[in-house]
């Protein structure tokens, strides 16, 4: 019994595996909301079941201070056969998603999965739901590859040793994985590569491994004014509008070349250099077909001067206000003058910038534009730092060769504009190095409503990871 064994079983039982995930779609694990902490309970214990099912050691673990205030973590490990000799794997997936809103948005409603058809022209064969790409979808994979060589071969793990981490709190800022790291250190520690499949692929048949994800730094400002609303008859124009003050202060934050303003922003970026950016240009990225896929022309293509959309996304920090609001928000006409005024303010950061000190860079600067007579309610959302991993590692190699063998194609090394907060706490804290091989689209409509993950990338993700048990245990020495 061996890969193609794995592979064969994969293919024979997809409408299972295709139903099991839709099981597990149908749970709305919404992390930041705490109405659904039941859910998301609910959606760890379901992995667990899966992985002990496959022959697991799983234990679900409490998070937080105290113990039990955070999400859990589902931690599960197999010891590898007695003849393994290759690395010690941490693979790495979250079980929670963002919330669906907007609803109106969705053709279908977000937690009872649809198994849809092809469209011509368009998106393949596939399934709608919230978290179908992000992430459940994509740790899927990795579970099924798992039950497949389980099936075939009667070793967990393919006789690997793994160590598997799901994290229930990735779509809320992983507030309590820094801390889980550090306190389980001395068995997380134990591993020697991680695995993460949250990432995505060059294109449709063009699959591609990750060798960079950016940072966050992820904060919200409030901008208080009078302690009461007012009448903007009687008070506009004689007192401040904190609306009116917040978005003045916001406008700033860039320069006329989209840079952003924050002193020292950009002293401790890694600068990307001539040969990565002319491998990036080889890659035949279609900027004008990415833009034309969310409904915007070609000139639409903004961002900081001198630098290539995809350098952008991959290799250059930005700052982005992810909502605002303030005073009346409902049908029809209030004229009021709010008493405060909110937004919330992310940072995408890449190699070396550090999260905390953005942020606080940030909070001085909006302070040192407080407007008369208001005052500031700064709230820090935390986030994670940036990871750039070595490209000539032997895992990374032999998960290329696995990606090659599955797929039929050499993947492709790109970087991400995406953030994965754990990868730079394993970097920190247990010096591990990442090998990002997802499997999602540009169209995947991640975080959107209509979040969609296609079934043909499902196959190429499950066999890829099928494959990678092989490879691993060819590294022994």
């Amino acid at each position: 019994m061996g890969t193609q064994d794995a592979i064969d079983w994969l293919g024979a039982h997809e409408d299972e595996s295709v139903q099991r995930l839709m099981d597990w779609l149908r749970i709305p694990s919404i992390s930041t909301d705490p109405a659904y902490a039941g859910d998301v309970r609910r959606a760890a214990q379901w992995s667990a079941e899966h992985l002990r099912a496959s022959g697991f050691d799983v234990a679900i673990e409490e998070t937080g201070e105290p113990a039990g205030t955070g999400h859990p973590i589902v931690l599960a490990s197999c010891p590898g056969s007695d003849d393994y000799t290759g690395p010690h794997v941490l693979f790495y997936g979250h079980y929670d998603v963002q919330p669906p809103d907007p609803l109106e948005l969705w053709e279908s409603p977000p937690f009872e999965p649809v198994h849809a058809p092809a469209i011509g022209g368009g998106p393949g064969e596939r399934i709608v739901a919230r978290g179908a790409v992000d992430d459940k979808g994509q740790v899927m994979m990795f579970l099924e590859a798992m039950r497949a060589w389980k099936e075939t071969s009667g070793q967990t793990g393919g006789g690997v040793r793994w160590t598997v981490l799901l994290e229930g709190e990735e779509e809320s800022g992983s507030a309590n994985l820094d801390r889980y790291i550090v306190q389980s250190k001395s068995r997380l520690g134990a591993t020697d590569v991680c695995v993460i499949s949250d990432t995505g692929m060059l294109g449709r048949g063009r699959p591609a491994i990750t060798y960079g994800v950016r940072g966050l730094a992820y904060t919200e400002v409030v901008l208080h004014g009078p302690d009461q609303d007012l009448h903007s008859g009687l008070w506009g124009g004689k007192a401040p509008n904190p609306i009116n003050e917040l978005a003045k202060v916001l406008a700033q934050l860039w320069d006329d070349d989209r840079r952003v303003t924050l002193p020292g922003f950009y002293d401790r970026v890694r600068e990307l250099t001539d040969g990565e950016r002319a491998e990036w240009r080889g890659l035949g990225v279609d900027d004008a077909a990415a833009l034309k896929g969310i409904g915007l022309p070609p000139e639409a293509a903004v961002g900081e001067r001198g630098y290539t959309p995809t350098e952008r996304e991959w290799g250059r920090p930005t700052c982005d206000i992810n909502g605002i609001w303030g005073g009346y928000t409902g049908a029809g006409a209030k004229t009021v003058i709010p008493s405060h005024a909110s937004a919330k303010v992310s940072f995408r950061l890449v190699a070396d910038q550090e999260p905390e000190a953005i942020t606080a860079s940030f909070f001085a600067w909006v302070q040192e534009r407080t407007p008369p007579g208001c005052r500031w309610e700064l709230i820090d959302h935390s986030g994670g730092p940036p990871a750039t991993v070595a490209t000539d590692s032997e895992a990374l190699r032999a998960a290329a060769g696995a990606i090659e063998r599955a797929c039929g194609v050499a993947p492709a090394m790109i970087k991400s504009g995406g953030s994965i907060p754990v990868a730079g706490m394993l970097k920190e804290h247990l010096g591990l190095e990442t090998i990002f091989m997802g499997f999602g689209l540009d169209d995947d409509r991640m975080h959107s409503p209509n979040e969609k993950f296609e079934l043909e990338c499902f196959r190429m993700g499950a066999r890829s990871h099928a494959c990678l048990v092989e490879a691993l245990r060819g590294l022994g020495g």
